[in-house]
């Protein structure tokens, strides 16, 4: 027997709801204010109402829709090499450096799609540091070495 749901969309829509709900609990920590005069609570409290909101309605949306397609299993090695790059930029940001992080970070990211060449990654990681770097470390004048003591700098 058919479900008459799509499952896919209701644990989406799930997540979605428990992580909007989490943030704008969390907000609620903070003062909040008003639209007028914003506290810092305002905007994570927002933004997580809206994600609550947004996780409902794809729940709803599958509802009455079941899944036709056969479920695929999950990608091993894109789980992976995601939660590598998160673990790996958290530890070596200091030692290596902004530059040779980010490129590292986005080469394994690109690379967790098995549809990408190394050529490919190369250089969507080149075009995102070159982007990053512009935008973190120039324009909003994030304070960490483009370059790190590990490399000698």
């Amino acid at each position: 027997m058919l479900a008459k749901f799509s499952l896919r969309d209701l644990l989406a829509g799930g997540i979605f709801v428990l992580a909007g709900a989490y943030f704008a609990l969390e907000a609620l920590n903070y003062e909040v204010g008003t639209p007028f005069r914003m506290g810092p609570g305002f905007m994570p409290l927002l933004l997580g109402a809206v994600l609550a909101l947004l996780g409902l309605g794809v729940a709803a949306s599958g509802w009455e829709k079941p899944d036709r397609e056969k479920p695929l299993p999950p990608s091993w090695r894109g789980i992976a090499l995601i939660v590598g790059v998160v673990i790996f930029f958290g530890a070596t940001i200091r030692g290596l450096g902004f530059v040779p992080v980010v490129f590292i970070g986005a080469f394994a990211s690109a690379m967790a799609s098995r549809l990408n060449s190394p050529l490919f990654a190369a250089l969507l990681a080149t075009g995102l540091t070159v982007l990053c770097t512009a935008i973190f470390v120039i324009g909003l004048g994030m304070t960490v070495p483009w370059f790190g003591p590990w490399l000698g700098q």
